[in-house]
């Protein structure tokens, strides 16, 4: 029963993340400019990683994104499934302060810098929560 509610925490951490990936991607892929016709031939050679151009900040907060899923991947269970929450979740607001530093730092829109920077002020309130119930639990 504890295996499977630990799977039903991992999975509600990773869902955010995975949805902010594929919304990347689809972002970078509709974004991409149509190719001219003189252009089609060449494009089969072409992997398509190598034609899309994504900006700086794009790339660097899938990167992010990717390293934060492969750590909760890897995270152990200790068991007790308040402990596996305040880990995992701490862990999850972690990656979503830097996806939020990363759109202050390349980001072009008010509204999305906005946005990030009540994200990094609420998570890391929460991270600090987290850390503290931690602490008491050693």
């Amino acid at each position: 029963m504890k295996h499977r509610i630990l799977k039903s925490i991992r999975a509600a951490c990773l869902v955010p993340l995975s949805g902010l990936c594929l919304m990347s991607a689809v972002q970078a892929q509709t974004s991409m400019p149509a190719a001219s016709s003189a252009h089609m031939s060449n494009m089969s050679d072409m992997s398509k990683g190598a034609m899309q151009q994504t900006s700086p900040g794009s790339e660097d907060m899938k990167q992010s994104m990717m390293s934060g899923m492969e750590g909760m991947n890897k995270m152990p269970m200790t068991g007790d499934t308040d402990k596996d929450f305040a880990m995992m979740m701490k862990m999850h607001h972690q990656q979503g302060v830097k996806m939020a530093q990363m759109e202050l730092s390349h980001g072009k829109s008010p509204a999305m810098k906005a946005m990030a920077k009540k994200i990094i002020a609420a998570q890391n309130k929460e991270i600090t929560q987290f850390d503290q119930w931690l602490a008491k639990q050693k």
